[in-house]
C-alpha cells in the first residue's frame, strides 16, 4: 500500500486525503482498504500510520462525488476527508483567521472575563462567527463593554488564558521552511495577533487596533476601518497579487462566517472545525483533526513536519 512517490506532482489525477486527530488515532487498515477501494485508488501512500492517508485517484469520479465515495466506505469513523488536484497542492501562500483556528479561544470573549462579562461577550460572539449579525456592529458592541479595562490585560490574558491549537506551529514552520509566506489575519486585535504570530511564526499579522485613553485603558473603541471579512480578502488577494501567484497557490482556514470570503478565494480554503455555514460552504472541512490536517492535504508526511 505504501509509497514514496510524491502525489503532489501527479498531473490530472485527483488527490485523496484521510486525516483524523493525532491525539486518537482512528484510520485503521481496515478503513484504508475500504476508503482505497471506495474511490478505485491508484496508489495509497501513508503519511502518517494510523492518522493519514493519501489516496491518489485515477481520472473518473469529480471531487464532490469522490468525497461522498470515501465518507459512505469511513461508515461514520471520525476521519477527514479533503479532496483537491494531485498537482500543485504544496501552498505558496496560506492566510489563517486566529481565533478558534491557530488558538483555542476568542480573545474578546477572556477579555470580557476580566469585567465579568464573558458569557454575554461569547453570545455576541458565537453569533457574529456564524453570521447571524452584522461582523462589524458586534465588534464596535463588545469593545464598548471593556471601557475601562487597562491596556495591560491583553498581556495578562495571553498568559492566563490563551493556547495556541496544536499542530499550529508545526503547520506554519513547516510551510515556511519549503518556501511559502504565511500571516495571520484577524478580526480580532493586533495586541493579541502580535505576540501569536512570533510565537507560531507567522511572517506577518493584521488585525484591529484597540484605542486607548489618556490613561492607558480601553477606550470601549476600536480604530477604524474594522478589519473583518472585506479585510481578509484583501490581504489574501493584495499578497497573492505581490507575490506574483495563482489562486491555486494559496491556502487560507478560518472557523467564522468573516472568514468566508478568504475561504472561497483561496486554491484551497479550509473551515477548521467550523461553525455550520462555514463547514458547509468552504472548499474543505476539518471536523476531527488538528492543525497539521493542512500539512498533510498538502501532501507532507510526517517526517518532514518542522516545528523548531
Amino acid at each position: 500500500m505504501a509509497s514514496s512517490q510524491d502525489l503532489s506532482a501527479s498531473p490530472n489525477l485527483l488527490a485523496a486525503t484521510l486525516v483524523c486527530a493525532p491525539s486518537a488515532p482512528a484510520l485503521t487498515p481496515a478503513l484504508a482498504r475500504a476508503a482505497t477501494a471506495a474511490v478505485a485508488a491508484a496508489r495509497a501512500r501513508w503519511l502518517a500510520e494510523g492518522v493519514a492517508l493519501d489516496l491518489l485517484i485515477p481520472a473518473g469520479p469529480a471531487p464532490a462525488e469522490a468525497e461522498m465515495r470515501l465518507r459512505g466506505a469511513l461508515d461514520g469513523a471520525p476521519v477527514d476527508v479533503i479532496v483537491q488536484n494531485a498537482a500543485g497542492r504544496r501552498k505558496k501562500l496560506f492566510v489563517a483567521d486566529m481565533d478558534s483556528t491557530m488558538i483555542g479561544q476568542e480573545c474578546v470573549d477572556e477579555l470580557a472575563a476580566e469585567v465579568g462579562l464573558k458569557d454575554h461577550v461569547a453570545a455576541i460572539t458565537e453569533r457574529a462567527m456564524r453570521g447571524e449579525i452584522p461582523f462589524e456592529d458586534a465588534l464596535r458592541e463588545r469593545v464598548a463593554l471593556l471601557r475601562g479595562l487597562p491596556g495591560e490585560t491583553a498581556g495578562a490574558v495571553i498568559a492566563k488564558a490563551i493556547r495556541p491549537t496544536p499542530g499550529g506551529r508545526a503547520l506554519v514552520m513547516t510551510m515556511r521552511r519549503h518556501g511559502a509566506r504565511a500571516v495571520l489575519a484577524s478580526g480580532g486585535f493586533t495586541a493579541f495577533t502580535s505576540v501569536i504570530a512570533a510565537k507560531l511564526g507567522f511572517d506577518a499579522d493584521y488585525a484591529n487596533r484597540l484605542e486607548l485613553d489618556e490613561d492607558g485603558r480601553f477606550a470601549g473603541t476600536v480604530a477604524e476601518p474594522i478589519f473583518g471579512a472585506g479585510g481578509k480578502l484583501e490581504t489574501l488577494e493584495r499578497l497573492r497579487a505581490e507575490l506574483g501567484l495563482a489562486r491555486d497557490e494559496t491556502l487560507a482556514v478560518g472557523d467564522g462566517a468573516n472568514d468566508l470570503p478568504m475561504l472561497k478565494a483561496a486554491g484551497l480554503g479550509v473551515a477548521f472545525h467550523g461553525k455550520p455555514r462555514v463547514a458547509a460552504e468552504a472548499g474543505a472541512r476539518v471536523d476531527h483533526g488538528d492543525l497539521t490536517a493542512l500539512l498533510y492535504a498538502q501532501g507532507y508526511a510526517r517526517e518532514e513536519f518542522l516545528e523548531d
